[in-house]
């Protein structure tokens, strides 16, 4: 029985070559803290050894000539060199990339008078884990999605690897190891999410702000550039297709497709949360920039509560007040406080009691705190994700889309042929009142400026009157009023409806009132989404981290329609 070392033993590339090591009936010595270290080349485990897998961990060749000596020591002390069997061969996982480290350690080994092959494959498939957070909540935002890559799948990197170290005929070759397609960026997203079943897509994002939010990670700045370097050239160059492979093992090498099939669940349910997370909080009220992004302990749940790794929070204007410190009877809050109401996520963790919920589901609802990585919620208050749309679109609903909701159904009691007359439709109230509306039969009128006539448009309104333009038609059965408006024009307002609903200026004559929360009606809306009879529609959305100054645009009046925010 061939007898190999393997260093990496648990790495992505590693344990498969310990698995089909067993397979093929030899046996694999893996490296471990306790067996061996390749800081301590005098400690590897090589009795015995007739071939040794090696993974150079670090990002330079510092320590390799080390190794590398110990491994040709060890074979001329029995008496063994290439071609003579015995300890004398050695697999090097270098890459395609031949970064100078790489370089380094291919020209120790090759002068080692070892038998060696060198591994030199293109992007791990593997390297698509990274976006798993960004595949649940339905957009993976990046540069340069359409540049051409050579993914390969881990384990058909170790089936050449096998073969390498337990046949003959590979010495000195150098094996540039690709998958069998050239497969873009935003190919492999829209991939997962047909093999998952989570609505995903790529977004497109400035270079600026994709080295910003992989910085905004935790990535090593060389890291960083280094990626983006590579992903720029795949936008320029023309990839090719090798058949190594199917070559070397006699069997196709794996598709991507292949790959997410059998790594779904990854994508599907969060790993354990990381102890600390990132949140957008205030430690004292005043204007916009009091808000930080504060890094604090990762909440647990408690009783009834489940944590819940978050998707997307969405602005709310009414969150200007509470960071203001304005009606504090209204917007209680004790500092530090995490900003956030809307939610919408997945199930990180659940605790003892909890049966509605589970590790994996897509939730969105109302809880304090959402403007962070994580979120405790009652488990009570969170309702199933519509199943159609990215999940960090749903964070667009409660807020607005309750209010909307009690607005037309409760309050309006709107029925078919009556006239209603919806004031400040292109704002986020506004574009699921408009729709709502129509579902209970009604014949809307939206006011709208310039900038959001188009979207209230596709909202389904009947009519939309430009406000900046036109005065508002009157003889109205309901009217709607959405924004905040001056004494006299609420006077005016007045007489445009027999049926008056208002969330935000009080007018005579009319029913002012307050959002509540309700999870029910929040479900009732997931299902029309689903059903296709209510749409979803984000006007913008950004990174945590810009917050402060979408605050600062809403107090300046430049903001319209539902912005989500992402961690």
């Amino acid at each position: 029985m061939s007898r190999v070392l393997v260093t990496g033993a648990t790495g992505t590339v590693g344990r498969h070559v310990v698995t089909l090591l067993g397979e093929a009936g030899a046996e694999a010595v893996a490296l471990s803290r306790s067996a061996g270290d390749l800081t301590d080349p005098g400690s590897l485990p090589l009795d015995g050894v007739e071939a040794v897998f090696l993974v150079w961990p670090f990002a330079t060749a510092e320590g390799a000539r080390a190794v590398v000596e110990a491994v040709a020591g060890r074979a001329r002390r029995a008496g063994r060199s290439a071609g003579a069997g015995g300890l004398g061969k050695i697999v090097y996982l270098s890459s395609a990339a031949l970064r100078a480290g790489e370089r380094e350690v291919e020209g120790l080994i090759e002068g080692s008078g070892l038998e060696w092959t060198f591994l030199r494959p293109h992007a791990f498939a593997g390297n698509a884990l990274r976006w798993a957070r960004q595949v649940r909540a339905g957009a993976v935002r990046g540069a340069y999605g359409q540049a051409a890559g050579l993914v390969v799948h881990e384990r058909d990197i170790a089936a050449v690897a096998v073969r390498a170290l337990l046949d003959e005929g590979h010495h000195g070759a150098a094996y540039e190891l690709t998958g069998p397609d050239v497969i873009t960026q935003a190919d492999q997203v829209r991939i997962i999410s047909e093999v998952t079943g989570i609505p995903a897509r790529w977004e497109e994002i400035p270079l600026d702000r994709a080295r910003a939010d992989l910085l905004a990670r935790g990535w090593p700045p060389e890291a960083v550039d280094g990626v983006l370097q590579a992903q720029a050239e795949g936008s320029r160059v023309q990839a090719s297709v090798t058949s190594t492979v199917e070559e070397v093992t006699k069997s196709p090498a794996s598709t991507f497709r292949q790959w997410v099939t059998e790594h779904a669940g990854a994508f599907r349910t969060p790993p354990k949360a990381a102890p600390i997370m990132r949140a957008a909080r205030i430690h004292r009220f005043g204007d916009a920039s009091m808000i930080r992004q504060d890094e604090v302990p990762t909440p647990r749940p408690g009783p009834g509560e489940v944590l819940v790794e978050v998707a997307a929070t969405s602005f709310n204007p009414s969150e200007v007040g509470l960071r203001s410190g304005l009606l504090p009877e209204v917007f209680q809050a004790t500092l530090p406080h995490t900003l956030g109401w809307d939610v919408s996520g997945t199930v990180v963790e659940t605790v003892a009691g909890v049966t509605t919920l589970a590790p994996g589901d897509r939730v969105f609802g109302m809880v304090s705190g959402a403007a962070a990585e994580y979120a405790v919620a009652p488990a009570e208050v969170l309702v199933k994700a519509p199943e159609s749309i990215p999940l960090a679109d749903a964070a667009a609903i409660p807020v607005a889309g309750l209010t909307a909701w009690q607005a037309i159904f409760e309050h309006a009691r709107i029925t078919p042929e009556q006239r209603v007359l919806i004031n400040g439709a292109g704002g986020g109230v506004g574009r699921f009142a408009v729709p709502l509306a129509k579902l209970a039969g009604a014949h809307v009128t939206a006011t709208a400026g310039p900038r959001s006539a188009d979207a209230v448009r596709r909202t389904g309104a009947d009519e939309v009157v430009d406000y900046t333009e036109a005065p508002l038609p009157g003889g109205m059965d309901v009217l709607l009023n959405l924004i905040a408006i001056p004494e006299d024009a609420a006077k005016a307002l007045a007489g445009l409806g027999r049926l008056i609903v208002t969330i935000a200026t009080p007018i005579e004559g009319g029913t002012h009132f307050v959002m509540r929360y309700d999870p029910g009606q929040l479900a009732a809306m997931a299902a029309l989404i689903d059903e296709g009879r209510l749409a979803v529609e984000v006007a913008e959305s950004h990174p945590l981290s810009e917050l402060p100054e979408i605050h600062r645009r809403a107090e300046s009046g430049d903001t319209h329609g539902k912005i989500t925010l992402y961690p």
